[in-house]
């Protein structure tokens, strides 16, 4: 009971408080630990998508196009860049899928590196990552460079430095780890790579609303993230692509298409790339996603990403306490500085504890082959639902409730 009081009190003088009644679901009592895999629905979603349903799309139809639509992928990504990304206008753009940005940046830079012939990568690198990045190597010709790295840790500066060097491309790391929450140094990392001649990518899928970004600070070259998690874009909502500005020139992307054309409505017969980061475009702009998307970042304009960070490691410090006192394994850092807003737990049968914490209204997910991974969106969550969350676990692991999941048939995402 002391620590509910404590975490009431704290949560109530919380500066991002006021934030977390825009959000849909949170007058409720289920205690939503997933948002590092999808984040919940702002109540302005709704009604602002109905009224472009009726508005914009439906009176103003096709002319849509010509006020303002077309340019919606570098408008909303300008934003994007400047609330979350620490990027400078006309670097940053929306649309595709995650992995179709990742496919167009590598191919890109391991094109503008002809005399190369590796990329480098973790073997903990979400799969995508690792996917995109094999596919790509057969498509060249290429060698993968593996760098081995314990799950519950992430790449270090001094790992990188083993592996890059004259024939490394590409260098392909995420920022934040998916499994244990690591983070990697991102200005060292970057710095070291530029010293070998090589280029980086970024996924920023685990960091973009979690945790700070400077990525014209960095000296980033390309990054590429999913809008769905932190960034409560909605499911299934485009993906982000930032190019730094030097490399804009120079750098073909492989998928070359009518909106990334100079003249898009020319009709011509040979592609001319448009200027600047519309390059990066390829089909017709999501404007659906790109709607929704803006009214979420709306939300982090005017939040610095100093108080985000405060409160996620505020967050995450709590779960990591208590999870100690239940004698339970942490394996995500406990440092502050390598720590994202997530927190992984180790059990031996994660995934069917997991699946009796949904019983209890508790909704986290499983990552193979055991951690309990609990995803903290500073926004809208509060201390005392990681005590309410932490006391429904111990319940779970006392009682023995999670023995009825062993065994059974497995749902296809929790």
């Amino acid at each position: 009971m002391n620590h509910e009081r404590a975490a009431a009190a704290l949560d109530a003088a919380d500066p991002l408080a006021a934030y977390r009644e825009r959000f849909v679901g949170t007058d409720t009592d289920l205690v939503y630990f997933d948002g590092n895999s999808l984040g919940r629905p702002l109540k302005a979603s709704a009604e602002t998508l109905a009224g472009f349903v009726g508005g914009e799309w439906g009176d103003r139809l096709i002319r849509g196009w010509d006020e303002g639509w077309m340019d919606l992928p570098l408008t909303v990504g300008d934003d994007l860049g400047r609330v979350v990304l620490g990027a400078a206008p006309g670097q940053v753009t929306i649309g595709d899928s995650t992995t179709v940005l990742l496919y167009k940046a590598m191919r890109a830079a391991v094109a503008a590196r002809p005399d190369r012939t590796e990329i480098v990568l973790d073997r903990d690198n979400f799969p995508t990552d690792r996917y995109v990045a094999a596919g790509i190597a057969k498509e060249c010709g290429l060698t993968l460079r593996w760098i081995d790295v314990d799950p519950a840790g992430g790449v270090t500066v001094d790992q990188v430095a083993e592996v890059v060097g004259e024939r490394t491309a590409l260098v392909v790391l995420s920022h934040v780890a998916y499994r244990s929450a690591w983070i990697a140094d991102g200005p060292a990392i970057t710095a070291l790579v530029h010293e070998a001649g090589a280029l980086v990518l970024w996924d920023l899928s685990h960091s973009g609303g979690s945790v700070p970004l400077a990525l014209d600070d960095w000296g980033a070259d390309l990054a590429v993230g999913c809008t769905y998690k932190y960034l409560n874009g909605g499911p299934g909502s485009p993906a982000f692509a930032y190019v730094a500005a030097r490399h804009l020139p120079v750098l073909d992307q492989p998928i070359p298409g009518w909106i990334g054309h100079a003249d898009p409505f020319s009709m011509s017969e040979v592609h001319e790339p448009a200027a600047g980061v519309r390059r990066v475009l390829s089909g017709t702009p999501p404007v659906l996603g790109l709607h929704a998307l803006s009214i979420a970042l709306e939300r982090f304009d005017g939040v610095a990403a100093t108080e985000l960070r405060r409160h996620s490691l505020a967050l995450t410090d709590r779960c990591i306490e208590r999870a100690d006192a239940l004698g339970l394994e942490v394996v995500t850092p406990r440092g502050h500085d390598d720590r994202g807003s997530q927190v992984s737990i180790r059990h031996p049968e994660a995934w069917a504890v997991v699946q009796a914490l949904i019983d209890l209204g508790v909704v986290g997910d499983h990552r193979p082959p055991d951690l309990i991974r609990f995803g903290f969106p500073p926004l809208y969550l509060r201390l005392e639902e990681v005590d309410e969350a932490m006391t429904r676990l111990a319940e779970v692991l006392q009682s023995g409730a999670w023995k009825r999941w062993r065994g059974a048939e497995r749902p296809t995402v929790l």
